[in-house]
């Protein structure tokens, strides 16, 4: 992963005078433009790079800066141990033991303790309470063929239930909440898409490569923007809610959104997307949950209802 990539570029140059950008590449693995990207990366962290070219050009670490490893304090130190716990999820264990290693690398003995006990004072689990089989596996291949610009194809089965074949470049993949995602640019759609991996099968990692979109950024669009798109779709709904269930729909809109309406109901504003994601959440609170506004999310709820009631209706022979 990119953390594990930068930690291990910033020890290298620690250790060494200066390296060149073609060993770096050849080292980790990767093209000269992601290793330029990852020097002004660290660059811009607030570790000076001097870069020289030339026969023995190279990337160094500033001279006056190289104060041993010092260059992290206690607290960069817990916050990149915290992280690794959030992403275990989907690295492999590998990957994991050797990254874990390198951080502790930077560790003195004598902040040792502290910083074990510090870095355990906060959980970042992103994993689901029940794990996908092959949600490590799809993260894994995927990644590499992201690192290689290998074009993939799968099976994806979308919201509305579709199942259709799709063949990508893949851009990026991310995690967000407890799902992981793949950020690619979709050649049937020719449009770059978001897709969870959850709902993928039948990965394939081809042998066909592609060249790197150009964009007036140079980067293709961020999870943030995709959110962004997510938010304007998000209306307001009020419900009526039982105290039965008010644990429940609390994880959804907060405290602060219930009120008191009578002795045994409060009101709620949900935060929802006109969509089936939407709908099934509402219809999950059963019968200790009733839309009240707006009235287009009340009437097709009840449209809903009765379908799924004359499909529970016994049949007259």
């Amino acid at each position: 992963m990119k953390i594990d990539r930068l930690i291990s570029i910033i020890l290298l140059l620690l250790e060494k005078k200066k390296v060149s950008a073609r060993e770096l590449s050849e080292t980790f693995e990767v093209s000269l433009r992601t290793i330029y990207r990852d020097i002004e990366t660290i660059d811009m962290s607030g570790i000076p790079i001097i870069s020289t070219t030339g026969v023995n050009g190279g990337f160094q670490i500033m001279e006056k800066y190289k104060i041993d490893k010092n260059v992290f304090s206690v607290s960069d130190i817990v916050a990149l141990l915290r992280g690794l716990q959030g992403v275990s999820a989907v690295m492999s264990r590998e990957e994991l033991v050797n990254t874990t290693a390198k951080i502790q690398s930077l560790i003195p003995a004598e902040q040792a303790n502290e910083i074990e006990l510090r870095s355990n004072q906060v959980l970042l689990d992103l994993q689901p309470w029940k794990e996908h089989p092959k949600l490590q596996t799809y993260f894994s291949e995927i990644k590499e063929a992201v690192k290689n610009q290998q074009l993939i194809s799968f099976e994806y089965f979308n919201r509305s239930g579709h199942i259709s074949k799709r063949k990508v470049e893949p851009y990026r993949v991310m995690i967000k909440a407890h799902s992981c995602y793949l950020l690619g640019f979709c050649l049937a759609r020719n449009e770059y898409r978001l897709f969870k991996l959850v709902r993928m099968s039948d990965l394939q990692i081809l042998d066909e490569l592609f060249s790197l979109r150009e964009l007036p950024n140079g980067l293709p669009p961020t999870i943030s923007e995709f959110t962004d798109r997510m938010d304007k779709k998000q209306i307001t709904v009020k419900l009526l809610i039982h105290e039965s269930a008010r644990d429940k729909v609390i994880d959804y809109c907060g405290n602060e959104n219930i009120t008191p309406f009578n002795e045994e109901h409060f009101i709620a504003l949900l935060p929802f997307i006109d969509d089936d994601s939407g709908y099934n959440l509402i219809l999950g609170f059963g019968d200790k949950c009733e839309c009240l506004e707006p009235v287009e999310v009340r009437n097709e709820l009840i449209r809903r209802i009765e379908n799924l009631a004359r499909l529970y209706t016994p049949h007259i022979q």
